[in-house]
């Protein structure tokens, strides 16, 4: 009984999955339909050359010279134009299977970017790629190719049963023994498959994240000496994905091998039959000669019809596994207008920032990070967060940014008279520098110009300046058009940091958040690096985090964020 409900529901699973699948092929409806019309006419082409043959061959043994140069010709050209319809199919599903994949690559990307970023967190990178790439591929296979090709082999079926039917209905029960095997196996085949292609899939998402995370931090690797270690746990990941493949294998080879003998068997019998009934005068060398050729052809489009269960499971599996990553919940952009307009007030009016009551927990947590938080800040104060490292300072920023939203409680941020609650729409209004400094592959000056596209070298000079960093960048050969390496791993802790400083200062937003954005500084330097922002930007609110005593001498206002939750005024560390 619970054999059958699991059953069900994977059949349930699949449904859900090809109704999914089937929204994407109304979109290409029409380059679908011509694979369709050209895949039928191909069919009935090599149906017709089929029986072309079969006069031709009787006319060529009974002597019809008048009729050999008609068959002849018919024959010849029923398959000249069968070569012709496979090569345009061929030629569609590439075209337009590229140009589907890289629109479902898009989209899906789009997709993942736009989700709320709690939910899509807890995917590792390399597992999303995995998806975007391997499952994308699958489906937009599925879209241009799989479908048609449910056509193409149904009516070369029941084309081919059509013939054999008219001429002899022995054969075509003959024809059809293997069905019923078939059908019986296609609930084993399903199950087993939709198995090994879900655990197929999951382990080389795990072999694509180790290997990237890995590469990413491969001077950490060294540095430990730790190489040795990494790529005997990659020989291990990536074995167990093999054992998964091969299994896997096994399992085709075996089903392939019993379906080829039933399938020979099937044919020989045909054959037998074809012969005793030609033994018989029954029929003609051209009617053995087609029952041959239908036969044969009706026993392996019912087996290719079969064929097609494992393809419509693995199609199925990656679709379940992109709907996984796309079914969260989208950041709207709702305030848009509001936002836009409070921006716009804001290079005004003084800026102000409330939070009342605000309680947080991580859909992945027990206890609440932030618990009735409330705090604020003005134009021109800066603000800093103290506390042991993983209390919820960093948490409370990502509530800022509109990252995540409270459980209870709300954040205010107000300019000229006017107030919005913070979300993904006011991030307008904010500039960042992560802990990581969160650098790209790419120049200095594109690095820059990321979160003002149209900023002058002058303004880009003077974000550099400010941070202290325009002197080195200056005596570079390449100056701002020096290429940085991934996460600007060419440049020290201290250079990157002062150019993500710079990027943020680039904005020219009303406040600034910084994650522990000197902790890379010396004293001296991040002592400079403050004033130079104060100075420069009188009436920006600043908010940061720190764990530095020397920190706070530039602060107007300490919170420490408890153990518990709670965050307290306080007037140091």
């Amino acid at each position: 009984m619970k054999r059958q409900e699991k059953y069900i529901s994977i059949l349930r699973d699949m449904l859900s999955e090809w109704r999914w699948i089937l929204g994407y092929v109304n979109r290409y409806k029409f380059i679908v339909l011509l694979y369709i019309i050209i895949g039928i006419a191909g069919t009935a082409m090599s149906l017709g050359t089929a029986i072309a043959s079969k006069y031709l061959i009787d006319a060529v043994v009974s002597r019809l010279n008048s009729s050999l140069p008609k068959y002849a010709v018919l024959t010849i050209g029923l398959a000249l134009f069968q070569f012709i319809f496979s090569a345009a199919a061929s030629w569609i599903s590439a075209v337009v299977g590229t140009r589907a994949n890289n629109e479902i690559r898009e989209e899906i990307y789009s997709n993942i970017l736009r989700s709320e970023w709690e939910d899509i967190h807890s995917f590792h990178s390399g597992d999303l790629l995995n998806r975007i790439e391997g499952d994308v591929a699958a489906v937009s296979g599925g879209v241009i190719s799989f479908i048609p090709g449910v056509f193409t082999r149904v009516i070369q079926f029941f084309g081919s049963l059509a013939i054999v039917l008219y001429y002899d209905k022995v054969m075509a029960l003959l024809s059809l023994l293997s069905a019923p095997f078939l059908f019986f196996a296609s609930r084993i085949l399903i199950k087993t498959m939709r198995k090994y292609n879900a655990a197929s899939r999951d382990l080389n998402g795990r072999v694509i994240s180790y290997s990237e995370e890995s590469i990413r931090n491969i001077h950490i690797i060294k540095a430990f000496d730790l190489t040795e270690r990494y790529i005997e746990n990659f020989r291990k990941t990536i074995d167990a994905y093999r054992s998964v493949r091969l299994s896997y294998e096994k399992f085709s080879v075996i089903t392939t091998l019993i379906l080829s003998v039933i399938g020979l068997a099937v044919s020989y019998l045909c054959y037998g039959w074809g012969v005793y009934r030609l033994w018989q005068g029954a029929i003609s060398f051209g009617t053995m000669t087609l029952f041959l050729q239908v036969a044969g052809g009706l026993s392996s489009s019912f087996s290719a019809l079969a064929g097609l269960v494992p393809s419509a499971v693995s199609i199925a599996t990656s679709a379940g596994r992109i709907m996984e990553v796309t079914s969260f919940e989208k950041e709207t952009d709702a305030d848009r207008k509001a936002a836009l307009a409070l921006l716009k007030k804001a290079e005004t009016s003084p800026v102000s920032i409330t939070a009342e009551n605000v309680t947080f927990t991580y859909s992945d947590g027990d206890a609440p990070v932030l618990s009735g938080v409330s705090f604020s800040a003005s134009s021109g104060e800066t603000i800093a967060l103290v506390g042991p490292s993983g209390e919820g300072k960093t948490t409370l920023l990502k509530l800022l940014l509109g990252l995540i939203k409270p459980d209870s409680g709300k954040a205010v941020i107000s300019a000229g008279g006017d107030s919005l609650v913070i979300s993904d729409s006011t991030r307008r209004l904010f500039s960042y520098v992560p802990q990581e400094t969160g650098l790209f592959s790419g120049t200095i000056a594109e690095n820059l110009r990321m979160v003002y596209s149209g900023a002058k070298d002058e303004e880009l000079i003077s974000a550099l300046t400010q941070t202290e960093m325009w002197d080195f960048v200056s005596s570079l050969p390449e100056g701002l058009d020096t290429q940085l390496g991934e996460m600007g791993d060419n440049l020290s802790a201290g250079q990157a940091q002062r150019i993500a400083i710079a990027r943020a200062l680039l904005k020219r937003a009303p406040i600034l958040l910084m994650d522990e954005a000197t902790g890379s500084l010396d004293p001296e330097t991040e002592s400079a690096v403050l004033k130079k922002i104060m100075k420069n930007n009188p009436a920006q609110i600043c908010i940061l985090t720190t764990h530095r005593e020397s920190m706070l001498r530039y602060c107007d206002k300490v919170y420490r964020v408890n153990p518990d939750g709670t965050v307290t005024e306080t007037e140091g560390m």
